[in-house]
């Protein structure tokens, strides 16, 4: 299949990562994640991040931990035994959601909510120093 882009559009790939990297891109405006190796697309997934009083934060962060399960709890919220959790920056984290469905839609404390077999995929999908980045 030929290239249909037009020549002045660059690679997705930001600046820093290498080419054979995998890594994450959340947009907020659209709840959507995509996974890259590289500059390429691998697969795209319908996420729940921040509501307006707990926003996801924006910027360019790597996982610096990845737990099969843990304890999530805060202000308003208990919640064990939540599965395929990749942190990226402080209490921030990618995970799985058994506590509700919407996803495509805000809904979180600040993380990123994923369906627990996209969770998973994910999880196996990335190591500790996987680039997250997060944006408008």
């Amino acid at each position: 299949m030929p290239n249909t882009y037009p020549s002045y559009i660059k690679s997705v790939l930001p600046s820093g990562v290498y080419p054979d990297e995998r890594w994450f891109d959340v947009n907020l405006s659209t709840q959507r994640m995509y996974a890259y190796d590289g500059d390429k697309l691998i697969k795209t997934f319908i996420v729940s991040t921040g509501l307006p009083g707990t926003p996801t934060v924006t910027g360019r962060f790597r996982v610096y931990v990845k737990y099969t399960s843990t304890l999530m709890a805060g202000p308003g919220y208990y919640l064990p035994g939540v599965q395929w959790t990749m942190y990226f920056y402080n209490s921030y984290g990618i995970h799985g959601t058994y506590w509700h469905n919407n996803f495509g839609y805000p809904m979180s404390h600040g993380c990123v909510n994923m369906r627990n077999e996209d969770a998973e995929w994910s999880f196996n999908f990335a190591s500790v120093g996987t680039l997250v980045n997060i944006h408008y």
